[in-house]
């Protein structure tokens, strides 16, 4: 099998999303029935962590003990890449001694230097560009809860970021919309979402006009990591993009509410919002797992034989 990397959304067609969509279902309704799954015995998954995480890491290693593998911890505190060692030499070493490697990183260009490098498939678990896997397992939820996305229009309120790079990168090959809405100054770069074409995604002013009759509404902190020293200017600039009982009052009865967490409530979104009941963001955090021990099967072993 020739090596896959999964470094942006884009990675992958829609029919390989059609099969991990499938994949994650029947991988859960495993962990959900206590029935032990191990296609990945014997197999090591190496995490590389340059950026802190907290559902990020327990999610890829939980998962990856649950399919019967073991997982390396590896931060530049404790290992060579806090010490100048080039990513590619760390790339060819660890990549002969590991089967997969999760990197959780700052600038896109380090992790595609890492994937050049490697024998073995590369998986961002975060980066300031993309976020793929949460828009994996952000999908996969929304599937669970209201089935296909196609044709649906998701609310995009906030900062221009990689999560809402990586929304316009599904959206663009699964089908659906984004309705887009951000201050001035924190647009998303069309050049750096590298996408296709303007036909999936419309730009809104004023974020009630991004929600009305969205069928999903969801956003994410408006300073991210890397970004601490913008704090206030942020504050000041986002003050009128928080999520907010009304935005899902003009969305679609049935619109689910999303945060890839964690999340400050009063700041982007109201605590009546997050925590009531069109919110799904427990079953989104809890499906990064499930949508990556589908993600991380079909990178080492392909379309296995038998789905269920």
């Amino acid at each position: 099998m020739p090596i896959k990397h999964y470094l942006q959304f884009s990675d992958l067609t829609a029919d390989e999303y059609d099969w991990l969509f499938e994949r994650a279902a029947a991988i859960k309704k495993k962990f959900k029935s206590y029935e032990k799954y191990h296609p990945l015995a014997d197999r090591t998954l190496a995490m590389i962590f340059e950026k802190a995480s907290t559902r990020t890491r327990v999610s890829f290693e939980a998962g990856m003990y649950q399919l019967g593998g073991s997982v390396l911890n590896l931060t530049t505190g404790d290992s060579q890449l806090g010490r100048a060692e080039p990513i590619e030499d760390t790339a060819r070493v660890i990549s002969r001694m590991v089967d997969v490697v999760m990197i959780r990183t700052f600038g896109q260009e380090r992790i595609e230097r890492f994937a050049e490098y490697s024998r073995v498939p590369v998986i961002n678990g975060l980066t300031n560009e993309f976020h793929p896997c949460q828009i994996l397992a952000d999908i996969f939820t929304f599937i669970e809860h209201r089935g296909s996305i196609k044709g649906k229009t998701v609310a995009w309120v906030g900062d221009g970021n990689n999560m809402a790079n990586t929304w316009l990168q599904a959206a663009d090959l699964l089908g659906f919309t984004v309705h887009l809405s951000t201050p001035t100054g924190y647009e998303v770069d069309q050049a750096v979402a590298g996408i296709r074409s303007s036909q999936s995604y419309k730009v809104f002013k004023d974020p009630m006009d991004a929600c009305r009759n969205a069928d999903l509404v969801t956003t994410d902190v408006w300073t991210s990591m890397g970004y601490e020293a913008e704090n206030e200017a942020r504050k000041t600039a986002f003050a009128d993009w928080c999520v907010d009982s009304e935005m899902l009052r003009v969305a679609r009865p049935d619109a689910l509410f999303m945060h890839c967490l964690p999340a400050h409530r009063g700041e982007e979104v109201e605590a009546e919002v997050i925590d009531g009941p069109q919110s799904v963001v427990w079953d989104e955090a809890e499906n990064r797992m499930h949508a990556q021990k589908a993600l991380m099967e079909f990178l080492l072993l392909g379309k296995v034989s038998h789905p269920s």
